[in-house]
């Protein structure tokens, strides 16, 4: 598998600035794509994304950069845009703090894609459901849980590596457990950080870093996708605790990540 055949996007949840300039610092970082959040505050707002996300992949397709994904809503509105846009997949997580627990929890979500199925079909666009550490759906096997009933047409598998391993799951793992519904991955990366370190009771949180310097070992998961001959989109979340870094950060990582999938 050659560099070419992976898609390398990022999530452009950091950078607010318009879809033009976007458009040309997020080329000129050297990335093929984006995620493009559609949420309030946005380039592309829910109230508006009929009109606007198509006119958004027009804007960004001029300076060289598609569309891939987007973070946003489940609505019919929201994945008819997606499908006139061109945009395959709507990238979500899955919270599961219901108070009467897990189970019923993933048996709630799982009817509400029921729901979704048919829509998801008639416009050709797929529900990406990655894992999150905390309580959401979690880990590779949780997500495999909720989704193996559905064709990964409609509803399949966002593979976040780095909260797999805020959660103790190992890449050569997970990904045997995801592969069958894998359509997309995510590439970040954290340690967990002490707070209060005379606290009374330690509370440990994610700190967000570089692609090098974390607990997800990026190349394990670059061999593991390779050996599966993987050519999907990798997208780097651009996620970092550091906020005033971000761009040195994301275009260290661009340059790390081409060098460990080539």
């Amino acid at each position: 598998m050659s560099e070419s055949a992976v898609m390398f996007t990022v999530f452009t949840k950091p950078w607010k600035m318009p879809l033009p300039e976007l458009g040309e610092f997020i080329h000129g970082l050297g990335f093929d794509g984006i995620e493009l959040p559609v949420r309030k505050g946005y380039q592309v707002e829910p109230e508006n994304v009929a009109a606007g996300l198509p006119e958004a992949a027009k804007i960004l397709a001029d300076h060289g950069v598609q569309i891939a994904s987007i973070a946003g809503p489940t609505d019919e509105t929201t994945i008819a845009a997606c499908a006139e846009a061109g945009v395959p997949v709507i990238r979500i997580c899955v919270p599961m703090n219901d108070d009467d627990g897990y189970m019923a929890a993933e048996a709630r979500r799982q009817q509400e894609y029921d729901k979704l199925v048919p829509l998801l079909e008639k416009h050709g666009v797929t529900l990406g459901i990655q894992n999150h550490c905390g309580l959401f759906v979690a880990n590779a096997m949780g997500t495999r849980h909720l989704i193996e009933k559905y064709d990964p047409r409609h509803v399949a598998a966002v593979w976040d590596p780095a909260h797999c391993a805020l959660d103790g799951e190992r890449p050569e793992l997970a990904i045997d457990i995801l592969w069958p519904h894998l359509c997309m991955v995510n590439l970040k990366n954290a340690i967990w950080r002490r707070g209060g370190l005379e606290a009374e009771v330690v509370e440990w949180r994610p700190y967000w870093t570089s692609g090098r310097g974390g607990l997800c070992h990026w190349p394990t998961v670059a061999a593991e996708l390779k050996k599966r001959s993987y050519s999907g989109t990798v997208c780097l979340t651009a996620e970092y605790s550091d906020h005033d870094s971000v761009d040195l950060l994301i275009a260290a990582d661009l340059a790390f990540a081409k060098a460990i999938f080539s």
